[in-house]
């Protein structure tokens, strides 16, 4: 294996939550190493967070720009190579333009952005930065979500009729969550989060697992947003239909006020010739159904023989030796080592890894939008104007739901 690929950090300083996550799942194939971090704006944060990473001093900034620019004077053989965004949704734009523009690739946490217009400026960024742009959008990088999605999209089942996505989970059911944590604050805020909260935050993985197992983008949506607790400024819950290219249909719902569930992910694809289930707290299993068949569950290890052998080669264990979000976020890792090793060596870089991309970041922000407007319309409306332009979503014609 080539040496490893070098990965500096903005944000992820001690007591997050996402921060050690990724550095964990960096960590775990030996294929990246982090030489580099602006963990916390606070120098003191900063400080102590790099000292217990085990980074130098002279590694170790509370300011991302002077990083950008220390780092760049750096020799080839020393220097960061890409930077991972691990900060709240409103760091995103300014630090991933930084990186890129001074010739670093990105690997961000979504969404990619805090609002479309926002999304659509970074994609010129990534455009003409030639650098790679990646989204950390974990749930395609399961082993059976990439078994869905090749059986899929390998006609096995059939066309595509319909599919149902449902993302619970009940950390903010309760008002005193609002300001219960540093997680919950900025997802509140507006300012930190955006122009969506719940949408926006786990709405966007939704719909990314779609597209991801259908190959098929969302083009219109008809939604209901609310915002279920009192006193919060964005969505919190919400339910949406969708149509898909194909013209199948589906239905989304996301909601962050679900007493009790933790973080309960689950989505089936019916087909015309069978159906597929999988949810994300018990990932090591994916349910298919045939008509006229035995239903079968498919189980993930590296000793599935029936399982394709792009998912094998993700998979570590054996079956019975489950693997979930930290190896689901490692793959995600080790392909975008994979894709940096590629661009560093000019060869051709295979698609074929769970790593989204920015047009994937627009059509998440372009989503999110229009779920808004739809939601304050009661309408459906067409996603497809917006993916490659910014602007009021009002003034696409709709249709009344």
């Amino acid at each position: 294996m080539d040496r490893k690929v070098r990965m500096g950090m903005v944000g992820g300083g001690e007591g997050g939550f996402i921060g050690p996550i990724h550095r964990m799942a960096a960590a775990l194939d030996g294929e990246v190493e982090l030489v580099a971090g602006c963990f916390s704006r606070d120098p003191g944060r900063a400080r102590s967070s790099g000292e217990k990473f085990g980074l130098p001093a002279d590694r170790v900034y509370s300011d991302y720009q002077q990083m950008i620019r220390t780092e760049s004077a750096r020799s080839n053989g020393g220097r960061m190579e890409f930077v991972a965004v691990v900060t709240p949704n409103h760091w995103h734009l300014p630090v991933s333009v930084a990186a890129l523009e001074a010739g670093f690739h990105v690997l961000s946490d979504k969404p990619a952005a805090c609002t479309l217009e926002e999304v659509l400026e970074l994609k010129k960024v990534v455009e003409a930065s030639g650098c790679l742009y990646g989204l950390t959008h974990t749930y395609a990088a399961y082993p059976l979500v990439m078994q869905a999605r090749e059986m899929v999209q390998s006609n096995m089942l059939g066309p595509v009729r319909r599919v149902g996505v449902t993302y619970a989970q009940g950390w903010l059911a309760q008002p005193g969550d609002t300001h219960g944590s540093k997680q919950a604050n900025w997802r509140t805020d507006p300012r930190c989060s955006g122009e969506s909260g719940c949408f926006a935050d786990i709405g966007t993985h939704a719909h990314h697992l779609v597209e991801y197992i259908t190959g098929q983008w969302i083009t219109a949506v008809c939604a209901d947003l609310q915002t279920a607790v009192a006193g919060r400024h964005l969505d919190d819950d919400g339910a949406a239909l969708f149509k898909l290219e194909n013209g199948a249909r589906g239905t989304l719902t996301a909601s962050q006020v679900c007493g009790g569930e933790g973080n309960n992910l689950n989505i089936s694809v019916h087909c015309e010739l069978g159906s597929l289930f999988w949810e994300q707290e018990t990932p090591d299993r994916l349910q298919v159904k045939r008509r006229g068949q035995a239903d079968a569950v498919y189980r993930a290890g590296v000793d599935s023989a029936y399982l394709a052998e792009k998912v094998r080669a993700r998979l570590r264990t054996p079956r019975g030796h489950p693997e979930g979000y930290i190896e689901a976020f490692a793959n995600l890792y080790r392909d975008f080592a994979a894709m940096v090793r590629c661009k560093r060596d000019g060869r051709c870089i295979e698609n074929v890894h769970a790593v989204g991309d920015i047009a994937a970041g627009v059509r998440g922000m372009a989503f999110v939008r229009g779920a808004i407007e739809s939601s304050g319309q009661s309408a459906w409306v067409p996603l497809t104007p917006y993916w490659n332009q910014g602007g009021s979503m009002l003034s696409v014609t709709v249709a009344k739901c």
